[in-house]
């Protein structure tokens, strides 16, 4: 595969990391971010690859750093937005604060890095963005509500983006993963206090669930990281794929459940024209 020039976000820890040390080892020339300073010297030790200071709550950091990374390691032929954090709690009991830390980080900021990377990539004729999205940017999952909002937005950006650029000869693929034993449903994990009783037996065993699942998922990052680099060096990559056996199947459950619906609303879901008189 051609050596590349790749931005990666989040390259601290979980899949972000994996991805790092993947490209490095397949040649690419990698800049990655991380949003803690410890996370530099951490990343730099592991795998001697160039890492630069990114908090993605700073939007307007993003194209100095973008600029930066081109001038280390030249223009980017791969933007891979991966840094994010999740969100639980139930709907009702979840502030709007915390749902707006969630579209600024996991959409706005995401927006932002696409932004800065697309003239250079529109103007070179070439270029591959790759949105970390998430199962729950597909299919709504109760507990991870405001989570789910973030993620249904970054798919349904990063499907529409990859209509309009690709004319130009710029890929946007949606990856779309399952649990993988990262931190997510640790430290990346803001939780809601739990205030209304009432969804104490719906959404308590979900969390219970989660914490409990939380250093033993069955998601290999590795693997992840492999299919990844399988996806960047594809002619004709995919505009979504679902990573791990959890989300494909819960793809394929929503699929199932949207033609049902569709066939069983359908005539009465297209007879809302305007009458059209007879002639």
């Amino acid at each position: 595969m051609t050596a590349r020039a790749l931005l990666i976000t989040g390259v601290g820890s979980g899949l972000g990391a994996a991805f790092a040390r993947a490209a490095i080892e397949a040649g690419h020339r990698v800049v990655g971010t991380v949003r803690r300073p410890e996370d530099v010297t951490a990343f730099r030790q592991a795998t001697g690859g160039i890492v630069l200071p990114l908090d993605l709550t700073d939007i307007a950091a993003i194209p100095a750093v973008v600029a930066e990374a081109e001038a280390l390691v030249g223009p980017i032929d791969v933007l891979v937005n991966n840094a994010g954090f999740g969100h639980e709690g139930a709907l009702e009991e979840s502030p709007l604060d915390a749902l707006r830390r969630q579209l600024d980080v996991n959409v706005v900021a995401q927006v932002a890095l696409m932004q800065a990377v697309l003239p250079g990539m529109r103007s070179r004729g070439r270029g591959h963005i790759v949105n970390v999205t998430s199962m729950a940017g597909s299919v709504g999952l109760p507990a991870v509500s405001f989570y789910c909002a973030a993620k249904f937005a970054l798919e349904g950006i990063s499907e529409a983006l990859g209509k309009e650029v690709r004319p130009f000869g710029i890929h946007v693929t949606a990856f779309a993963p399952g649990q993988f034993r990262t931190n997510w449903a640790g430290r990346s994990l803001e939780r809601s206090p739990e205030t209304i009783t009432d969804y104490v037996p719906i959404i308590g065993p979900m969390r219970a669930a989660r914490r409990a699942k939380d250093g033993r998922q069955a998601g290999d990052p590795a693997k992840a990281a492999t299919l990844l680099m399988k996806i960047i060096a594809a002619s004709v990559p995919p505009a979504r794929v679902f990573v791990g056996p959890d989300a494909v199947a819960l793809a394929h459950q929503k699929v199932k459940r949207m033609q049902a619906e569709l066939a069983a609303w359908e005539d009465a879901s297209v007879a809302t024209d305007y009458d059209v008189p007879d002639r």
